[in-house]
């Protein structure tokens, strides 16, 4: 069975949404969960968070970087085209009943992530905070989207160049100093970011909840590649996640662990890309 991508938009010039007719895993999918894809039959299985989904048309959207050889072929597959596999729902969801005021703070490509929670949580009727963080004006992505599921929304730019200038932690280091309280605060997006914030609120003793994905293959538990120290012990994103309390995650090693992989996934890219130019000569 092959999926096809009915929808293709070029967020920015390096992160792109698709829109897959999946009827299977829109009828399960919930907020937080996620799926694994191939681009073809010899292709590697990477894990997308599930960023929407509609039921009624059978749909599931996903927004991926293009960061490395996966992810590039992705990006050359136009709107029409197939992949061959696309499993999921896989993950649990997140823990979203029963909160009635929530900061969710996103950061980088994270932000498409944060979206879907923070819409869920908007829909339950929960008063939403919602920050989002960029680099510079011209990598922001979803801003109506955004606007439509938060009851207050603030932007960060590295450079200033759109909203405040500064990381996310400035309008929440500036929201509990206030005396503002939440319920929870949800962090998704790098580990450096999201090991910031929790340094934050746990001063603040603010119940923090996180996003991990790291590095998976099966998304069943079995090969161990997602495994995370959490309170003390091994934890595998893909079953006992992808949330996690936040204050129990040993951020130090999961970083390290993610940079094992970087230069086997710089060399898988640079011949992809050198690949696809050969195509277009």
């Amino acid at each position: 069975m092959m999926y096809q991508i009915i929808k293709r938009r070029e967020l920015n010039p390096t992160v792109t949404l698709i829109e897959v007719d999946a009827p299977f895993v829109a009828r399960k999918a919930e907020p937080g969960q996620f799926i694994i894809l191939r681009v073809d039959a010899e292709g590697e299985r990477i894990p997308l968070t599930i960023a929407d989904y509609n039921r009624s048309k059978g749909t599931v959207t996903v927004i991926f970087q293009i960061v490395g050889a996966t992810t590039e072929k992705l990006n050359h597959i136009p709107e029409g085209g197939y992949i061959a596999d696309f499993v999921g729902p896989l993950g649990n969801p997140s823990e979203l009943e029963g909160l009635k005021k929530v900061a969710v703070v996103g950061g980088g490509v994270g932000c498409a992530i944060a979206y879907p929670i923070a819409k869920k949580l908007h829909e339950l009727g929960a008063e939403v905070h919602l920050i989002v963080g960029f680099r510079n004006k011209d990598l922001i992505i979803l801003e109506d989207e955004y606007k439509a599921a938060s009851s207050k929304l603030y932007f960060m730019t590295d450079d200033g160049s759109y909203g405040e200038k500064g990381l996310v932690t400035v309008p929440l280091t500036r929201l509990l100093e206030e005396g503002e309280t939440f319920d929870e605060v949800i962090a998704i997006g790098p580990p450096i970011m999201m090991k910031a914030v929790c340094d934050l609120t746990k001063g603040y003793g603010v119940k923090t909840i996180v996003s991990m994905n790291p590095i998976m293959i099966d998304g069943t538990g079995m090969c161990g590649g997602c495994r995370l120290s959490v309170g003390g012990e091994t934890k595998f994103a893909c079953v006992d996640g992808p949330d996690f309390d936040g204050h129990l995650v040993d951020f130090d090693e999961a970083m390290m662990r993610s940079r094992i992989y970087k230069p086997f996934e710089r060399h898988a890219y640079e011949e992809a890309c050198n690949l696809f130019k050969k195509e277009v000569q």
